[in-house]
């Protein structure tokens, strides 16, 4: 029969086992364990150590270049554009930083902002009564004007941008034909709260800045401004065949962005796209973009998550729409 004394020798047993385990634990294995752990230790320190060294070089050498390109974006731009006539749209949301730093750039570049156009949320605006009041709008304008609307125009955002070409832009090198129609048209869109212009009375311009914001919804839906951005940009750019540029916010360059989004369509092949236009590289390879187009290059991709590079940063001869190919096309690579 099982007593009490054999549940007490059975406890202190167990007891025994455990204080021998423990003795051993801390003894016998205790140099292994350790070794093994404060190896493992400062082998992560070295890492952690040798990443936060590169990074902080980086921050420097990026600090450096852009320092340097401040100090000479006057004479990298001297000339690029003179005589060019450049219309900024831009997106709702679009950063003022941005915008002013495009705007800086081209005067410097030689080139005159006649407009500064900004779409209200409005004009993106999907709902039935929404579209079918800017699609009325479209023809309307279009019939007034003689403006033959493209039939493949998929949204009342492509017509709209086919009206808006035919008035506010002009081919590079034709004769300016007067800002009566880009007045009427720009004073109906903004009547109706599609958007607002700085300057009605402007005359035509021969290049075109687009500035999106850059930004993706928190639920993660899909962004109406970067469904519509692309097949906006691309009828300003063939309407009237004018080099145009996409740009924005290196921030917000990330994917499922307006330009990340573009660059995956075919509006990449006709449009120029510069994802860091917040900063003083990006608001000066904005203007080397325009002024490639100008010359007969092709559009690219530029930027910090473009997977490309950027144009060479070279003073430039004025540009015109008759001139070769610039020194500005050739890329090097990024850092």
């Amino acid at each position: 029969m099982i007593d009490f004394r054999y549940h007490l020798v059975s406890i202190v047993a167990v007891f025994l086992a455990l204080a021998i385990g423990i003795v051993l634990g801390s003894t016998e294995l205790q140099g292994p364990v350790y070794n093994m752990l404060n190896g493992e230790t400062a082998s992560m320190k070295s890492q952690l150590n040798t990443a936060t060294n590169e990074r902080q070089a980086a921050e420097q050498e990026l600090a450096a270049d852009n320092a340097w390109i401040q100090a000479n974006e006057t004479a990298v731009l001297h000339d690029m554009l003179t005589g060019q006539r450049i219309v900024i749209v831009t997106e709702p949301g679009a950063q003022t930083t941005v915008v002013d730093g495009v705007t800086e750039a081209a005067k410097l570049a030689g080139a005159t902002v006649t407009d500064v156009v900004n779409l209200q949320s409005k004009f993106f605006d999907t709902t039935n009564t929404t579209a079918d009041t800017l699609s009325q709008m479209n023809a309307t304008l279009a019939q007034n004007d003689q403006i033959q609307l493209d039939a493949s125009a998929g949204s009342p955002q492509q017509g709209a941008a086919q009206v808006l070409a035919s008035e506010i832009l002009t081919t590079p090198g034709a004769v300016q034909s007067g800002a009566t129609g880009a007045q009427s048209v720009l004073a109906s869109y903004a009547g109706a709260n599609f958007l607002t212009a700085s300057n009605t009375s402007a005359a035509q311009a021969t290049l075109a800045v687009i500035v999106t914001p850059q930004t993706i919804p928190a639920d993660e839906s899909v962004d109406p401004l970067a469904q519509d951005l692309g097949p906006f940009a691309q009828e300003l750019a063939k309407v009237k065949t004018t080099p145009t540029v996409v740009v924005g916010s290196a921030a917000g360059s990330v994917a499922g962005s307006p330009i990340a989004v573009l660059r995956g369509t075919d509006a990449a092949n006709q449009v120029s796209t510069v994802d860091d236009a917040d900063t003083t590289r990006g608001q000066v390879t904005a203007m080397q973009a325009l002024r490639i187009e100008l010359n007969g290059g092709s559009p690219g991709s530029y930027g910090i998550d473009s997977g490309s590079t950027y144009p060479s940063v070279t003073p430039s001869a004025s540009a015109s729409a008759t001139a070769p190919a610039s020194p500005g096309s050739t890329k090097k690579p990024r850092k």
